[in-house]
């Protein structure tokens, strides 16, 4: 295959329908998160609370995505991996958004706290009064981590130091394709290298800090490594969701079924992979039969059992009976079908971390789902398209310097 056939200067255009739906989606965000905060409801409380933990859901899964597709964009430099050279542009525009999806985050975490709707487990300075009947002795001896001004100090570190990160990994790959050579390429390998070590040591700390620390009594050494295969296989399915349907419209032409094959491989195996922390989790919180550690699955058997088995179902069943045949990676409308379907069930996932965290009881103490879960989520998903497919229209579709282009262009399994 000659790659003269290919156009390697090819823009996307961000216009038409894409567009449109993003911006209503964005629309119907606020004026959900308007409906939550700022009308008079009979249990207004319980709402402003659950307005609150959709935010943080939803802020948790915006940010998380950019930080894997940083991730997936250093693992590639560091590898030297030649497959999916073509491809990077995407992972990029995802990574571009992480400063604004982490001040998003920050900003919704630091409302939750100042407000009481979130972190109330251990935010709440009544539980370390010694004199309150509302102290809490094990909250108390978690006390110099778990305060506000160490929690939000290593929100920004962490987040702060991925955001950097993802600017200059993509600000050297655009200076490639500008002057050419290795300069660039050799910058981004050395940086992904210090990046990496970063990032595996802080993201399970990150994990403990936005999600584990709802429900402060319990903790699991696993839950970090449980966020990550979260967090990892969703952002490979959604690069595989934006180069397919990017593919649809005429767009990447030299993307052909093997690097398809690849990104459905990996979906596959950190499905596989996710389900086996999962269930690793579960194992020895069950088998330990320990109060202060059942009570975490104990809640989500109870209140959230159709959430509990729906996640087993959308994130493990799926991708294993439908991405184990390898004509199946290799299909287009399958691998999407699969990608969408992984995507919305680590939402379920998110959603079975959170709200037992906040609400306990699950509806009959003020969660649910309706309006403010579906009008949140299309207001993150219309703000994630908007951000993404922008970026995504202001370099060319390709890294036409990259030292392995050739062998993605060429790139057959």
């Amino acid at each position: 295959m000659g790659t003269h056939h290919y156009n390697l200067s090819e823009q996307f255009e961000f216009t038409g329908k894409a567009k449109t739906l993003s911006i209503v989606g964005i629309v119907i965000g606020i004026l959900t998160i308007a409906y939550g905060l700022f009308f008079n409801h009979e249990h207004a409380h319980a709402m402003h609370e659950r307005t609150y933990a959709n935010l943080l859901l939803m802020g948790y899964y915006f940010a998380c995505v950019c930080m894997s597709a940083t991730f997936f964009l250093a693992v590639q430099f560091v590898a030297q991996a030649g497959w999916s050279a073509s491809i990077l542009r995407v992972p990029q525009a995802m990574a571009k958004n992480l400063p604004l999806a982490a001040i998003i985050l920050i900003a919704i975490i630091s409302a939750g706290l100042f407000t009481h709707n979130l972190y109330h487990h251990w935010a709440d300075p009544a539980l370390l009064d010694k004199g309150s009947d509302s102290y809490d002795k094990l909250i108390d001896g978690k006390s110099a981590f778990l305060n506000i001004p160490f929690f939000l100090t290593r929100q920004f570190l962490f987040l702060g130091s991925y955001s950097i990160f993802s600017y200059f990994v993509t600000k050297w790959s655009y200076n490639e394709d500008l002057s050419g050579g290795l300069e660039s390429y050799r910058k981004s390998f050395k940086y992904s290298c210090v990046f990496l070590v970063i990032y595996g040591f802080t993201t399970p700390v990150f994990a403990f800090d936005t999600i584990m620390s709802l429900e402060a009594h319990w903790f699991s050494t696993m839950f970090g490594w449980y966020n990550f295969a979260s967090m990892w296989v969703s952002t490979l399915a959604i690069i595989a969701i934006v180069i397919i349907l990017l593919k649809k419209a005429g767009y990447m032409s030299w993307v052909n079924n093997s690097h398809l094959h690849n990104l459905g491989q990996f979906i596959f195996g950190f499905s596989i992979f996710w389900t086996y922390v999962w269930f690793a989790q579960f194992l020895l919180i069950y088998y330990a039969n320990m109060s202060e550690e059942t009570v975490y699955f104990h809640k989500r058997f109870n209140s959230y059992e159709f959430w509990f088995y729906l996640n087993l179902v959308l994130n493990f069943l799926s991708p294993l009976l439908l991405l184990m045949d390898r004509d199946n990676k290799r299909s287009v409308n399958i691998l999407l079908t699969v990608s969408i379907i992984v995507v919305c069930g680590h939402w379920v996932d998110y959603y079975q971390m959170i709200m037992p965290g906040v609400f306990e009881f699950g509806p009959k103490d003020g969660s649910g789902f309706g309006i403010l879960e579906i009008g949140i989520a299309a207001g993150f998903v219309g703000l994630f398209t908007y951000t993404t497919l922008s970026a995504l229209s202001k370099k060319p579709l390709v890294a036409k310097n990259h030292p392995f282009l050739q062998e993605s262009l060429h790139h057959q399994l």
